[in-house]
């Protein structure tokens, strides 16, 4: 747990550095803990019975190696996956949901209405200031200026006029 933890302490640290600086620190700071982790892993397994619970969980871990330390070699990469679990958990919801969407056409718009509003969460906006300024401006906006609404964009453009 305490190599873990220092995996995850290392995050916090690199949480607003620019993805090619959270790689560097990473390769600094997180490989050699992701190293020692490896041989602890390595060491409790040989030390259990191959069917005791405790070394299938280690098995498990060391087969999805590769997949669990992904991040390690790519600073766009997050540690965790919880942003992903959280829109899965939307899906499922919208899904439920779903069942009270009378048309196609409901469907789509509901479809869309998510998307919209994970993207928003995933650039940390607030979907109702945001859906309310696209729904009031998006009548007088001409077709190649639509990206402009894109929540990233809108969100830099916000950003900018705050700044201002």
């Amino acid at each position: 747990m305490r190599l873990i933890k220092g995996l995850f302490d290392v995050e916090r640290r690199a949480e607003d550095l620019v993805p090619d600086e959270r790689l560097r620190l990473r390769e600094a700071e997180s490989n050699p803990l992701l190293e020692a982790l490896h041989t602890l892993l390595l060491e409790q397994k040989a030390q259990l019975l191959p069917k005791h619970p405790l070394a299938q969980a280690i098995g498990y871990t060391l087969n999805q190696w590769p997949e669990l330390t992904l991040f390690a070699t790519d600073g766009a990469v997050p540690i965790h996956n919880n942003l992903a679990e959280q829109q899965m958990k939307r899906i499922a919801l919208l899904r439920k949901n779903a069942v009270f969407v009378a048309t196609s056409n409901g469907g789509q718009t509901a479809a869309i209405l998510s998307s919209l509003t994970s993207t928003c969460q995933r650039h940390r906006i607030n979907p109702q200031v945001y859906l309310t300024q696209l729904l009031t401006n998006l009548q007088d906006t001409p077709v190649n200026e639509l990206d402009q609404w894109l929540p990233d964009q809108w969100k830099t453009a916000q950003t900018a006029a705050a700044a201002n």
